[in-house]
């Protein structure tokens, strides 16, 4: 297929992309220039708000009653949260990821026609910004259609396409997953070197955001030495927190869109199953939170039926249109803390855990965790970024890695008119199928059931 074939005609009509207003002459419409290039970057629409749901519908952060479940407008959505074997029809989260993707292409190829040396730090910092936007999105979607990375067997296991240019024509094919996460480790490194220490333009990335990014990928390889130097230069760069204690948990959205803490926003397409009208916070999950731990109260709210139920409302997006998948300080200091756990490093392990603890409990509430045996510490860790973390997009990527570990493996359940429905530790079925339309028309290989 094609892979950018349907993307092409949205991208070329996207009211987004100011300079295609603007030019009245046709041969105008081609972008072509630095200028060009940068509004391509500040399309937040495309580039920040398209990246797939599957996981996070997939996911144990939340539950459906069979009523809500019923309720689904969308088949895709419904077969997807009892991890059914049906083939997914619709290819429009496949499709906006990768023109995310096609966009970033698009600005590298006129970037090549430019002079460097004439442009300077604006240059740099839009090739950066490409960089970026290429390694996120194609993160985003390795974490969902491609099957946890596995260190020594990733030469076997089937990745996402790697598309590197924003030409229409070529037949697409699924790369390895090491190629895959070799070029987007290698995109975000990229974009360390290119990008800027800070960034005016909202919704684009910094250097801070760069080593963030990676860190998280290095987490998902369970390579932690990487993943904890990374971190830590992220931190370096920004480790501003929100204090929950300054935040008003009585409101609809306490959390506000663009916060200091957030490094990169992005977020879902909209899902009805994962909507505050149907999703309901996992009952496990809500007992992890003691008292005095603000992240109860901020994050979540009891449901209006009145049955002891409760919905979500702490999006660092500040709305509930789409499920936040950004980078933040505080999901970076948990990676540094289980990586130092992992490697042996109690102290720094112990420091990035309190720093975040700190901002997240009642100031007459918190008590540092002092804990220095590794096992326990690590269940402390990862207990942790399930309540840091919730319906942010990274619990399926956790599933799927931490399952790779008969310690600390999870099977998964759900209820829906009274059946039950499991997905056991290293199913199959946490590499989403990818649409049968894309499968259709370029043959590439399908995720095996």
């Amino acid at each position: 297929m094609k892979i950018y074939q349907l993307l092409f005609i949205m991208l070329f009509l996207s009211s987004c992309n100011e300079f295609l207003d603007k030019k009245p002459n046709q041969k105008m419409v081609v972008p072509k220039t630095l200028t060009h290039a940068d509004l391509l970057l500040n399309d937040y629409s495309t580039m920040n708000t398209v990246y797939p749901s599957w996981g996070q519908i997939a996911s144990d952060d939340s539950y459906l009653s069979t009523a809500n479940w019923q309720s689904l407008s969308d088949a895709d959505e419904k077969q997807t949260y009892i991890w059914a074997d049906d083939d997914i029809m619709s290819s429009m989260q496949w499709q906006s990821a990768y023109k995310a993707i096609y966009q970033a292409n698009q600005v590298l190829k006129i970037l090549a026609d430019i002079d460097s040396k004439s442009t300077g730090a604006d240059y740099r910092r839009v090739e950066g910004g490409a960089y970026f936007f290429r390694a996120f999105a194609f993160h985003q979607l390795a974490v969902v259609y491609a099957p946890p990375y596995e260190s020594g067997k990733g030469a076997q296991a089937l990745g996402i396409p790697l598309k590197l240019d924003p030409e229409l024509g070529g037949v697409s094919s699924r790369a390895s997953l090491e190629d895959t996460y070799n070029r987007i480790v290698d995109d975000y490194k990229k974009a360390i070197t290119l990008l800027p220490a800070t960034e005016t333009k909202l919704g684009r990335p910094t250097k801070a955001a760069a080593y963030a990014g990676l860190a998280r990928v290095y987490l998902d390889m369970s390579e932690f030495q990487h993943a904890f130097n990374y971190a830590g230069s992220a931190l370096e760069v920004k480790n501003y927190l929100l204090d929950f204690n300054d935040l008003a948990p009585g409101s609809s959205q306490p959390i506000s869109r663009f916060n200091s803490e957030v490094i990169f926003p992005a977020s879902t397409t909209l899902a009805g199953a994962l909507s505050q009208y149907s999703a309901r916070v996992d009952t496990g999950l809500l007992a992890l939170y003691n008292e005095g731990d603000l992240r109860k109260i901020v994050f979540f709210q009891a449901a209006p039926e009145g049955d002891g139920s409760h919905l979500f409302k702490g999006s660092y997006d500040g709305s509930d249109t789409g499920i936040f998948v950004g980078l933040t300080t505080g999901e970076t200091l948990l990676i540094r803390a289980e990586a130092a756990v992992r490697l042996g490093k109690i102290q720094e392990a112990l420091s990035s855990l309190n720093t975040l603890l700190n901002k997240r409990w009642s100031k007459n509430s918190f008590s540092p965790i002092t804990e220095t045996n590794p096992d326990r510490l690590l269940k402390i860790i990862l207990q942790e970024r399930r309540k840091e973390l919730p319906f942010r997009g990274r619990r399926w990527a956790d599933l799927k890695r931490l399952n790779l570990d008969a310690s600390s493996s999870t099977t998964l359940k759900r209820i829906i008119d009274g059946r039950t429905y499991t997905l056991e530790p290293n199913s199959l079925k946490y590499a989403i199928k990818i649409p049968k339309t894309v499968i259709d028309q370029s043959g590439m290989i399908q995720n095996q059931r």
